[in-house]
């Protein structure tokens, strides 16, 4: 209804009312002058050869006495038909060449950039005339080359705006939901693109129809007996001075059309918003097998000296390790580009090339994350692996859902793929999840769409199709960042009900080391890439060791924090993933150096309470003089 409302307001508008009228008028005119007008077109009549306007003859006639009137108006047909054919032969190779780097992969989407690069510099009555030249003269001829001449614009054009789309959230979500590129293509990318493109191949619908008249002008196009507009154009031009009408007709009749096509692509950018209906839906088969038992049934993610690197060389994870259990809440704190969403992104398999993950152990339910897949089914046994039993959070809730398609729609998406339910059961599984989160009136909320959620009702949503399947790994990072603190209260709380209801393992990353203290019950700190220790929760306040864990706790202020005095900061600035030198990546910033930390980067070394420093400080906490500069 919304939709319909809106279409109805834009046609309201003069632009809108005036390019609609005359676009029906032009495509009417197409479909009935050849029916109604062909006879008087084609009479030839000798007596009255090259004559004037007349009231018999409104526009005059021709070498062969034939109406010219007449004529103008039967071409209409040709004229738009092989111009709105051009169009969809540009647009659909154009969609191929601009979606190639999503369906091929980053290697071959490379190569088919630079052949869209090149194709683009050249300028498009160049190509035009060079493809008609291969193809030959005819109207055939000059529909290939006309659409081929078009491709690379609007290939250059799906390029970027799929390259837009393609790094957002609910994508990466469809990704870890197991969801082929095919179908993220259509269901998630061209949607949310859908109108700037079908708004460019209107308006360039208008281009293709001068640009079909210029080749049929130059002989290249329409050939005899058939004719076009521009074929007309050319056969009056020897006369244009005695007889400018024939001329000039065929060209008003090309200006009238073009503007037609490019009114109504202005009017379709207010029109368009939700997409009608996509593709027929793509199945993949479920396979039978399940992966093989670990041999630690409890542990849920191992990850063993995990290391992400970029080309530079930049190493921004440098050996991670660690280990989730059933039912365990891990958090991992560490300021901004400390390598924590990162880690999280390695384990989702979302580090895309020119990235690079290595790691001597990560797998998942004893199922390994790394490794080329040997064949179809273990692919499929891992997806349908990531897509049932793993769920991710993003910290930012407004990029978390596709804006163009509904709640409901998109929880149900991972449940139809994976777990075979038709679309009236999935629905309600998504329904029934969204009240397990605590939405009110999930069953109308999953008929809306994400922007009419506030930000904590669409995290709560995004949890929610996590639990779509049977999740044993929930990774949040950094789920509550915009959130007030009620809020934010609320979805710690609901991470917490979920992980005790269902043993479900939950990853949180956060830069609030409290909110972690309270939450969780182990806690990873990470620095430059590397966890510098790992601790029981109920020992972060009182037994931090690592000097940078200690720094972090300082740093929070609190109500006996004195309003007179300089807050607490740690001093100096992260070091940059491309810069870690020798030794403690630490040491710039540590008031407890010893000689060791210049030379060697210390190891993550204990048992229940590992710490990675080579002066680890034993006393109390609440004893450390917090370290201040700068005023207030």
């Amino acid at each position: 209804m919304a939709r319909r409302t809106r279409w109805i307001a834009v046609l309201r508008t003069p632009v809108g009312a005036g390019a609609g009228v005359l676009l029906l008028a032009v495509l009417l005119l197409a479909l009935v002058a050849p029916l109604l007008w062909s006879d008087q077109a084609s009479a030839i009549d000798t007596e009255h050869l090259l004559e004037g306007m007349s009231s018999q003859h409104w526009l005059g006639t021709d070498s062969l006495g034939r109406d010219i009137f007449y004529r103008v108006l039967v071409a209409s047909r040709t004229s738009i038909m092989l111009a709105l054919l051009a169009t969809a032969l540009g647009v659909f190779i154009g969609l191929l060449l601009g979606t190639a780097p999503v369906l091929l992969g980053r290697r071959f989407g490379r190569l088919t950039t630079a052949i869209v690069n090149i194709a683009v510099a050249f300028p498009g009555l160049l190509l035009a005339l060079f493809f008609a030249v291969i193809f030959g003269v005819g109207a055939k001829g000059a529909v290939l080359a006309i659409g081929l001449a078009g491709a690379p614009a609007f290939a250059r054009l799906t390029q970027t705006l799929v390259a837009g789309i393609a790094e957002r959230d609910f994508v990466a979500a469809a990704r870890i939901a197991g969801v082929g590129r095919f179908r993220i293509l259509l269901r998630h990318i061209l949607p949310n693109i859908a109108e700037p493109l079908v708004v460019n191949a209107t308006i360039g619908a208008g281009g293709v129809l001068l640009a079909f008249a210029g080749l049929s002008f130059l002989g290249l196009g329409v050939q005899p007996p058939a004719y076009d507009w521009g074929r007309l154009m050319g056969e009056s031009l020897n006369g244009i001075y005695v007889h400018p009408a024939a001329a000039l007709a065929p060209g008003v009749a090309v200006v009238i059309a073009g503007l037609a096509f490019n009114l109504f692509g202005e009017a379709v950018a207010k029109g368009l918003g939700v997409p009608a209906v996509l593709g027929p839906r793509l199945r993949v088969p479920v396979p039978e097998t399940v992966p093989a038992a670990p041999v630690d049934d409890e542990a849920v993610l191992v990850v063993k000296d995990l290391r992400v690197s970029f080309p530079g060389p930049v190493t921004p994870v440098r050996g991670v390790s660690f280990t989730i259990h059933k039912g365990e809440i891990v958090g991992v704190v560490g300021e901004s580009g400390s390598g924590k969403s990162l880690t999280a992104l390695a384990v989702a398999g979302l580090i895309e090339s020119p990235g690079q993950v290595s790691a001597s152990e990560l797998s998942f339910l004893g199922a390994p994350l790394l490794g080329r897949l040997a064949d179809r089914a273990t692919a499929a046994t891992r997806r349908r692996l990531l897509g049932t039993s793993f769920a991710m959070v993003f910290q930012d809730p407004m990029t978390s859902f596709n804006p163009t398609k509904r709640i409901g729609v998109q929880l149900a998406e991972g449940a139809r793929e994976h777990q075979g339910l038709s679309r009236r059961q999935a629905m309600a599984r998504a329904v029934d999840r969204l009240r397990a989160v605590r939405v009110p009136a999930a069953e109308r909320r999953a008929r809306q769409y994400p922007h009419e959620f506030s930000g904590g009702m669409r995290q709560r949503a995004m949890i929610g199709m996590g639990l779509m399947g049977a999740p044993a790994l929930i990774v949040a990072d950094e789920p509550t960042t915009a959130l007030d603190v009620t809020v934010q209260r609320q979805v710690l709380r609901l991470l917490e009900t979920i992980r005790e209801t269902d043993e479900v393992a939950v990853l949180l990353i956060s830069h609030d080391i409290t909110v972690v203290a309270q939450v969780c019950d182990r806690v990873l700190v990470m620095y430059a890439g590397r966890i510098v220790e790992d601790l029981a929760a109920s020992e972060l306040l009182s037994g931090a060791r690592h000097p940078y864990t200690r720094a972090l706790l300082a740093a929070v202020p609190d109500l006996d924090t004195p309003l007179d005095e300089p807050l607490a900061v740690i001093p100096g600035r992260p070091v940059e993933p491309s810069a870690v030198g020798a030794g403690c990546a630490y040491k710039v910033r540590c008031e407890f150096l010893v000689g060791a930390c210049a030379s060697k980067d210390p190891e993550l070394v204990g048992e229940s309470h590992r710490v990675a420093c080579w002066n680890p400080q034993g006393h109390p906490l609440l004893s450390i003089e917090p370290i201040r500069t700068g005023q207030r």
